[in-house]
């Protein structure tokens, strides 16, 4: 059986045996050592990562390690709300840090993401705004399914790659996934990685 160590937008980790593009971790170890999720996360620090660096190789969900969780893509990651790891992915982190609008270190994104991530009772904070205002790599839910708005389009995630796409309708209301925070980087210029399939 698969682990449950694939992340979907809604932040919600799963089993499934469709491939990620990106690695992650929140924190710390949330597994135990049946490799099992125990809890939802370890600390405020949630990264997204790259599969492969610096040819380093380990065991996934090796006790009392960090939980290696997996994303679709970079806009997934970002919807679920984890930010670029500052050493596998330095030019990125910089790239985002750049699009947060003003001075702050990794710690300090840390601790304003974690607040626009969940609410008091660990569960994923979301908001409305009008869907013709959100920038490429926003992520909404509509009908209880998560849909990345790109262009003039919506593209229904799935744990395999994108399935379908709709245009995007105006003068609509969303509920949006991705955190706030994040979503401002993207008007300011940041644009996350998506899976091939959004493209073909």
């Amino acid at each position: 059986m698969p682990l449950q160590n694939r992340v979907d937008p809604f932040g919600e980790l799963f089993r499934t045996t469709a491939r990620g593009t990106f690695l992650g971790n929140r924190g710390g170890a949330i597994h135990n050592e049946h490799r099992e999720i125990v809890r939802p996360y370890k600390s405020r620090q949630w990264i997204s990562c790259v599969l492969e660096f610096k040819g380093r190789r380990r065991v996934v969900m090796t006790p009392r390690r960090y939980t290696e969780l997996f994303f679709l893509d970079e806009a997934v990651a970002f919807s679920a709300g984890h930010r670029p790891c500052c050493e596998c992915r330095r030019e990125r982190f910089n790239a985002f840090k750049r699009a947060w609008g003003r001075p702050a270190r990794a710690p300090e994104i840390d601790v304003e993401l974690h607040g626009a991530r969940l609410d008091s009772r660990k569960r994923k904070l979301t908001y409305q705004a009008p869907l013709e205002s959100l920038p490429n790599g926003s992520f909404v839910n509509i009908d209880g399914s998560a849909w990345l708005v790109w262009d003039d389009a919506l593209a229904l995630w799935s744990p395999a790659g994108y399935v379908r796409k709709d245009p995007r309708p105006p003068h609509q209301i969303a509920t949006v996934l991705t955190p706030e925070p994040i979503i401002r980087c993207f008007q300011n210029g940041y644009v996350p990685e998506t899976h091939p399939s959004l493209h073909v």
